[in-house]
C-alpha cells in the first residue's frame, strides 16, 4: 500500500485530508458517525474573542452543483474554545488546526496569543477571507497590505505554524499570496468561498438573511484549481487546497495543481463518511498507478512536473 503520510510546515498528518473549518463544527459530531482519528486532520470552527450569533436566517441554500452560506462566523467564543472544546478533540489522533478571525491585527494577534501554548494544537489557520461578516473578514485578505499587516500580528506572538486561508474574491490571489509569504505566514490555505447571492423570486428579496453568501461545492473546483496551479507557482511555502472537493480524483488535481494536503467542506453536508470514501479512493489510485508515495504527485501538473 501507498504511503499517504505527508509533512508541510511542521504538520504531520498520516494521510493528506483535513475537513475545512466551519464544515465540521470542533469534530463532535463527526466523531458520533465514525472515529475522527481516521483522518489526517481537521480545521475547527472559526474562533473569535467574543462569542458570535452569526447571521439572521436563512444562512444556509443549495445551488445547482453547490451551496451558498453566510453562518457568519457562528461560535463560542475563545474561552469556550480553550476550555471546552479544543481539550476534546485534541485527544483524538490527527492534526488539528485552529481557524481565527477578527476585526483587526490586533484581535488576530490576541487570539495566536492565547492558543499559542495549547499542548497538542498543530497550527493556526489565519482566516483572512470570510465573506459572511460586516466587519473584518474578507475586507483583510482582499489587499496585500492588510493581508500582511494581520500576518506580522500573528507572527509576532506565536510559534506554531501559521495557515493563512485566502480568498478567492481577488483580482489576482497570488499577490496576496506573495504578500502573505514575505510577512511570515508558513503555509497558505486556498480556496474560500466564492461571494454570491440567490433571489428568491416569490418573495422578490435575496434569499438570504445576510444578503450575499459564500458559494461552495463542485462548481467551484476548477476554479479553484486553477488559483492553486497559480499560486503554487508563486510562492514557495506549502499550500492546502480546497474547494468543491468530492472524490479522490477531485484531490488529485489540486495535488497535481501544488496542494501538499487538501480539505473538505459540502461533500460532508451531503455524505458525512465523504473523507473515509476520498482516503480510499486515493490509496486505489496510488496503488492503480503504481505510485509508492503521495508526495511524489505534489505539482505533477505544474511546468516541470514539481513544485520549485
Amino acid at each position: 500500500m501507498a504511503n499517504l503520510a505527508v509533512n508541510f510546515a511542521g504538520i504531520s498528518m498520516k494521510n493528506p485530508l483535513f475537513t475545512a473549518s466551519g464544515t465540521c463544527g470542533f469534530g463532535r459530531e463527526l466523531n458520533d458517525i465514525f472515529p475522527i482519528d481516521k483522518l489526517g486532520g481537521i480545521m475547527v470552527k472559526g474562533t473569535t474573542l467574543q462569542p458570535r450569533l452569526g447571521n439572521d436566517a436563512p444562512r444556509i441554500a443549495e445551488t445547482p452543483s453547490g451551496v451558498l452560506n453566510c453562518v457568519g462566523l457562528q461560535n463560542p467564543g475563545i474561552e469556550n474554545v480553550l476550555n471546552e472544546q479544543l481539550p476534546w478533540v485534541l485527544q483524538h489522533d490527527l492534526a488539528v488546526l485552529a481557524n481565527i478571525a477578527g476585526n483587526s491585527p490586533e484581535d488576530y494577534a490576541e487570539l495566536a496569543a492565547k492558543l499559542d501554548g495549547v499542548a497538542g494544537l498543530a497550527g493556526l489557520e489565519v482566516n483572512i477571507s470570510c465573506p459572511n461578516v460586516k466587519a473584518g473578514g474578507m475586507a483583510h485578505g482582499a489587499a496585500p497590505d492588510t493581508a500582511a499587516a494581520v500576518v506580522r500580528a500573528v507572527r509576532e506572538v506565536t510559534k506554531l505554524p501559521v495557515v493563512v486561508k485566502l480568498t478567492p474574491n481577488v483580482t489576482d490571489v497570488t499577490v496576496i499570496a506573495r504578500a502573505v509569504e514575505e510577512a511570515g505566514a508558513d503555509a497558505i490555505s486556498m480556496v474560500n468561498t466564492f461571494l454570491a447571492m440567490e433571489i428568491d423570486i416569490r418573495r422578490r428579496r435575496p434569499l438570504l438573511g445576510n444578503t450575499t453568501g459564500g458559494l461552495s461545492g463542485p462548481a467551484i473546483r476548477p476554479i479553484a484549481v486553477r488559483m492553486v496551479y497559480q499560486t503554487a507557482q508563486a510562492v514557495s511555502i506549502p499550500i492546502i487546497g480546497m474547494g468543491g472537493i468530492s472524490s479522490g480524483a477531485d484531490a488529485l488535481q489540486f495535488m497535481m495543481a501544488g496542494a501538499n494536503a487538501v480539505a473538505i467542506g459540502a461533500a460532508t453536508m451531503v455524505e458525512p463518511t465523504a473523507g473515509l470514501r476520498i482516503i480510499d479512493e486515493l490509496n486505489s489510485w496510488l496503488d492503480k498507478e503504481g505510485v509508492g508515495d503521495i508526495n511524489e504527485i505534489v505539482g505533477a501538473a505544474l511546468p516541470g512536473g514539481k513544485r520549485a
